[in-house]
C-alpha cells in the first residue's frame, strides 16, 4: 500500500494500533522524501502501544524532519521523545536512546556550538554502534565534522580513529586513513591514501561521497578536481536530496572555486547557499558562507561587502566556536585592508592567526593567509623581532608548498621570499615568482605579484621597468573585476609617470550625477547583480535598492539594467 494510504489509514484509526504502526515505519524510506517520511513516522508513533516504540519512532521522525531542512520540527519531536521508561531494557529500547542524542547532535552541528555538536554525535555513535552500525558511522563521521569546524585535530583524529572499529566500506577507509594520515605527519602516506578517493567506486551520485572527494581534493592541493567533485556533489544533492545538504554542497563548491581563482562563481553559489541556510535554519552553515562571501569581495569589492559578510561571519562562529569561518573572515578582512592601502591593519589581523602562540587559526587554513601576512608586515614596515618570526612562517608555507599540488603555491613562496629578501636577491625572486604564475595560470595572483614588483622597482627609482609590471597588474585587476586592487596599481602606475587617471575619469563619467550609494548600486547592476544580491553584497534592504536603481534610471535617462551595463561598457 502506498505510504499516503496508510497515513490516510493512520488518520482515521480510533485508538494505538501496533501492526498499522509497524506498516507505516517500514514503509517510511526512500523514495519517499524526508518530509513525508518524518510525517508517516509520527503517525507510527502515535499508533505505537508503548513508550519505547513510541520513543523511538519520535526520534526517527526527527532524524526525517532535519534531513528535511525542517530543525524546529525536529527539535519538537525530539521532546517528544520523554525520558526513557523505568526499568525498559533490552535490544528495542538502546537504539532509542542512541538515536536521540544523535539527533541533538546533528542539529548542533548545524545551529549551536561545535563542541556540543561533537560531545553528543560521540554519545550517539557509543550507543548506536551494536544496534545500527550505518547511523552510528554517520554520528561519527557528524563528530568529526564538527571538530573540524571547530579547529581539534584532536578531535577529529579522535572520531576518525573509532570509525576504523566501524565496518567502511574502500573509499571511506581511504579517505580516513588518509586524513589521519595527513594530521599526524605522515603526509606522503596520507596523501596516496587520498588520492584513491577523488573518483568514488561506490554510489556514483552519493552526495557525501562526493563531498569527501572535494575535501580529499583540497588537501591534495588539486583545486581543479575538487572543483569537480563540488559540481557533481551539489548536483546529487539537487537531484536526490537531503535538502538539509544543500548549504554544505554549496559552500564546498564556492570555496574550491575561490582555491582555483573563480571569484564570480564562488560568489554566485555562495548567495544561493547563504539562501538555503537560511531557508533551512542553518546559521552555522550561515556563517561559513558568510566567510566565503567576504573572501569573495577582498577580491571584487566593494569593501562595505567585504566587512558586512566578514562582520556577520564572525558574529554567527565565534560563539559556537567554528575556527575555519573565523580564520577565513578575518584573512578575508585583512585582504581587504591591503586592497584599500591599509597594511598596518591588516598585519594586525593576522599576526595573530598566523604567527606563533595559542591563538593561531585553523590548522587548515591558517598556512594559506602567510603570503598575505608577510605581504602586510613588510608594506607596514617590519618592527623589531618580526622577521624572524615572518621567516619562520615562510618555512611553514614552503614545507606545505612542497607537498601541495595547488599549482598557485610555489609563486606565492617565491614572492613571500621576494619580499623578505635584500635588494640584491629580490630582483631574481620576484622573476621567480612570475615564471612560476606563469605556468599555474590565475589572473588575481599573478597581478597582485605584479603590482608588488612593480611597487618595489619603482621604489627604487626604476620607474621606466616598473611601468610594465604595474600596468600588467592593472589590466589583470580589471580583467577580475577587483576594483579596489585595479585602484591601488593605477595609483602606483600614476606613480611612475604613466597618466591613467584620464582613461578611469571617463570610463566613469556616465555615474558622474549619481551619488556614491547610487553608484555602487549602477555598477553592481551593471555586472549583473539581482537586487537581492546587491542588497547582500552592500548590506541594504532589496526595497532600498529598488529605491535607489529607480533613480538611477531617471537620473541616467535609461530604463533597463542592459540600456545600464551597455552604458558603463561603453
Amino acid at each position: 500500500m502506498p505510504l499516503a494510504a496508510l497515513v490516510q489509514r493512520a488518520c482515521a484509526a480510533p485508538g494505538p494500533d501496533a501492526a498499522l504502526a509497524a506498516r507505516l515505519e517500514a514503509a517510511a524510506v526512500a523514495p519517499f522524501p524526508h518530509a513525508e517520511r518524518s510525517a508517516a513516522l509520527v503517525r507510527a508513533a502515535l499508533l505505537s502501544t508503548g513508550p519505547a516504540l513510541r520513543a523511538a519512532r519520535f526520534a526517527a521522525a526527527a532524524e526525517q524532519a532535519c534531513l528535511a531542512g525542517d530543525p524546529s520540527l525536529a527539535r519538537a519531536l525530539l521532546a517528544r521523545t520523554g525520558p526513557r521508561a523505568p526499568g525498559a531494557a533490552g535490544p528495542v529500547t538502546e537504539p532509542a536512546r542512541g538515536l536521540a542524542p544523535y539527533v541533538h547532535g546533528m542539529l548542533a552541528l548545524r545551529s549551536g556550538p561545535a563542541a556540543d555538536a561533537h560531545e553528543a554525535l560521540l554519545a550517539g555513535a557509543a550507543l548506536l554502534a551494536p544496534y545500527d552500525p550505518r547511523r552510528a558511522l554517520d554520528a561519527l563521521l557528524g563528530a568529526a565534522e564538527a571538530a573540524w569546524a571547530a579547529g581539534d585535530a584532536l578531535g577529529y583524529l579522535d572520531a576518525m580513529n573509532r570509525l576504523a572499529r566501524t565496518p567502511v566500506d574502500a573509499d571511506l577507509e581511504h579517505y580516513r586513513a588518509g586524513m589521519c594520515a595527513v594530521l599526524e605527519g605522515r603526509t606522503a602516506e596520507g596523501h596516496a591514501l587520498l588520492r584513491h578517493c577523488l573518483d568514488p567506486a561506490g554510489d556514483p551520485g552519493a552526495p557525501a561521497a562526493l563531498l569527501r572527494a572535494g575535501v580529499a581534493a583540497l588537501v591534495l592541493g588539486d583545486v581543479a578536481a575538487a572543483c569537480r567533485a563540488g559540481a557533481r556533489a551539489l548536483a546529487a544533492v539537487r537531484t536526490r536530496g537531503p535538502d538539509a545538504l544543500l548549504p554544505q554542497a554549496l559552500e564546498h563548491l564556492a570555496y574550491a572555486e575561490l582555491r582555483a581563482g573563480r571569484h564570480a562563481g564562488a560568489r554566485a553559489h555562495a548567495l544561493e547557499g547563504l539562501h538555503a541556510a537560511r531557508r533551512t535554519g542553518q546559521p552555522n552553515g550561515s556563517a561559513h558562507l558568510h566567510a566565503v562571501l567576504a573572501l569573495a569581495a577582498s577580491v571584487e569589492g566593494p569593501a562595505e561587502a567585504c566587512a558586512a559578510h566578514g562582520d556577520a561571519a564572525l558574529a554567527g562562529a565565534g560563539p559556537h566556536g567554528l575556527s575555519q569561518a573565523v580564520t577565513l573572515a578575518t584573512w578575508a578582512r585583512a585582504r581587504a585592508d591591503l586592497a584599500s592601502g591599509r597594511p598596518g591593519e591588516a598585519a594586525a589581523r593576522l599576526a595573530p592567526l598566523v604567527g606563533t602562540g595559542p591563538g593561531r587559526g585553523h590548522f587548515a587554513v591558517r598556512t594559506l593567509a602567510v603570503p598575505c601576512w608577510v605581504e602586510a608586515a613588510v608594506l607596514s614596515g617590519l618592527q623589531s623581532g618580526e622577521t624572524c618570526e615572518l621567516q619562520a612562517a615562510v618555512d611553514e608555507f614552503a614545507s606545505w608548498t612542497a607537498r601541495t599540488a595547488d599549482p598557485g603555491a610555489p609563486a606565492q613562496l617565491a614572492r613571500c621570499r621576494a619580499l623578505l629578501a635584500p635588494a640584491d636577491e629580490a630582483d631574481a625572486r620576484y622573476a621567480e615568482a612570475l615564471a612560476h604564475h606563469g605556468r599555474a595560470g590565475g589572473d588575481f595572483e599573478r597581478a597582485r605579484t605584479q603590482l608588488l614588483y612593480g611597487q618595489w622597482l619603482r621604489r627604487r627609482r626604476r620607474t621606466r621597468e616598473a611601468r610594465g609590471p604595474l600596468r600588467d597588474a592593472l589590466v589583470a585587476f580589471q580583467r577580475c573585476s577587483a576594483r579596489a586592487w585595479a585602484d591601488r596599481a593605477a595609483g602606483e602606475l600614476r606613480a611612475a609617470g604613466e597618466p591613467v587617471g584620464a582613461r578611469r575619469a571617463a570610463a566613469d563619467e556616465p555615474l558622474a550625477a549619481l551619488t556614491p550609494q547610487q553608484q555602487r548600486i549602477a555598477r553592481c547592476v551593471a555586472e549583473g547583480a539581482t537586487n537581492r544580491e546587491v542588497a547582500l553584497r552592500l548590506s541594504l534592504s532589496p526595497r532600498t535598492v529598488d529605491h535607489h536603481l529607480r533613480n538611477v534610471f531617471a537620473a541616467l535617462g535609461i530604463r533597463s539594467r542592459t540600456e545600464l551595463a551597455r552604458l558603463l561598457a561603453a
